[in-house]
């Protein structure tokens, strides 16, 4: 099975990240991981995890922080052009971009693949494999609707870090579960975060 790759941009909401990476460590032999730098700074702030400042450091931070197998994340740098995801020979089964800032979303959008992160997206959107953008901001412009329309018509899936509170949840935890369990449906990973609604 080929991997999963999951970008972290500047965007709050790290916990949604991290949970995400987790939940695929359980049922994927490997996860390609982009973070921007502007990341790295947010997950300083929103959780104990310091990431380090070369690839390698944060390849193994993040492994032993989520407990990983050794191996099973690869972490790419921005600029690592021969990196696989920037290949349309060999893309990965899927994409997710959580959190989304909305530079990266414009990005994407219009083409821009001036980093790795952007040519992975496009890759992915060309190959026509699934592109998942968890976008955490509010309000949005007309500028943001725009390019979220732009890429729902490209069969983008844009997926709100927006959790319910139907299943009464008792925990931010239960709250963060809610969104990455939506996640993994559509990357049609099993999961036990949240059962099924039954009605």
């Amino acid at each position: 099975m080929k991997p999963i790759a999951i970008a972290l941009t500047g965007a709050s909401g790290m916990p949604y990240a991290l949970t995400l990476l987790k939940e695929l460590i359980k049922t994927q032999d490997r996860i390609y991981v982009m973070i921007s730098q502007a990341a790295s700074i947010v997950i300083s702030m929103e959780t104990d995890l310091d990431l380090g400042n070369d690839t390698k450091s944060i390849e193994r931070n993040l492994s032993q922080y989520l407990g990983a197998k050794d191996g099973q994340i690869e972490v790419f740098s921005k600029n690592q052009w021969t990196a696989p995801v920037a290949s349309g020979s060999n893309p990965p089964r899927a994409m997710v971009v959580c959190p989304c800032t909305m530079s990266t979303l414009s990005a994407i959008a219009n083409g821009h693949g001036d980093n790795l992160m952007h040519r992975a997206a496009d890759v992915v959107i060309k190959e026509q494999k699934k592109l998942i953008l968890v976008p955490r901001e509010t309000p949005y412009s007309a500028i943001h609707l725009e390019n979220m329309l732009k890429l729902a018509r490209l069969g983008v899936v844009i997926m709100d870090a927006n959790p319910a509170f139907y299943q009464q949840p008792n925990s931010i935890q239960d709250l963060v579960d809610f969104v990455v369990a939506r996640i993994l449906d559509h990357l049609d990973v099993d999961h036990n975060l949240l059962p099924p609604w039954q009605g």
